[in-house]
């Protein structure tokens, strides 16, 4: 486990602990000695993840549209930056280049990237961790809402471990180093034959 991909919002927020939070994992990351692979923002909870570990001297790796770059969203200070042509080679290159996936709290960008990951390893195309930083309770009623999709048969009770979630940065940090993902093989042999 080297390279994290964390996702998550180009804004701060409306509460300190969101930045306080992602402060510290950043430097939990440069301790574990786990370099940064994400969009290369210098805004927002992206800019004080990478900030935080450059400060440390850590390894930080952004993946970044052209389009991006040109109105200047870009953090100009990080290890590497992969210019891509768009927002879907983006996540491939992410993909390719980490070894896991972290979310923290963010809007539709962060959520988007969240469910494709969960896709992918849900039909076993890809098989990492998938860590989900519920700060503060951020993602409780995301979290509902997957608990009715169960309930409506439109996921599996066992799709809920694709992913670990924590409030805590350290413990997150050690389920990643720990966490395997449940074989979706099988499920996947049955679908056409069986019911939820």
């Amino acid at each position: 486990m080297k390279n994290i991909a964390v996702f998550c919002g180009s804004a701060m927020g409306n509460r300190e602990i969101y930045k306080t939070k992602t402060h510290l994992l950043g430097k939990l990351f440069v301790k574990n000695d786990f370099s940064l692979v994400y969009g290369s923002g210098n805004v927002g909870l992206m800019g004080v993840l990478a900030d935080s570990m450059l400060e440390e001297n850590g390894t930080v790796i952004g993946v970044i549209p052209q389009r991006l770059v040109d109105v200047e969203v870009n953090h100009k200070h990080i290890s590497k930056t992969h210019i891509v042509d768009s927002m879907s080679e983006r996540k491939v290159l992410i993909d390719k280049l980490s070894d896991a996936y972290l979310i923290l709290p963010g809007g539709f960008g962060t959520l988007d990237e969240l469910f494709e990951m969960l896709t992918l390893n849900q039909l076993g195309i890809i098989k990492k961790p998938i860590g989900i930083f519920n700060i503060e309770g951020y993602f409780d009623k995301m979290f509902e809402l997957f608990d009715h999709f169960i309930e409506e048969r439109f996921i599996r009770p066992e799709h809920k471990e694709l992913y670990f979630v924590s409030d805590d940065e350290n413990d997150l940090i050690e389920k990643l180093r720990t966490f395997i993902p449940k074989e979706t093989n099988k499920w996947l042999e049955n679908f056409k034959h069986t019911k939820f």
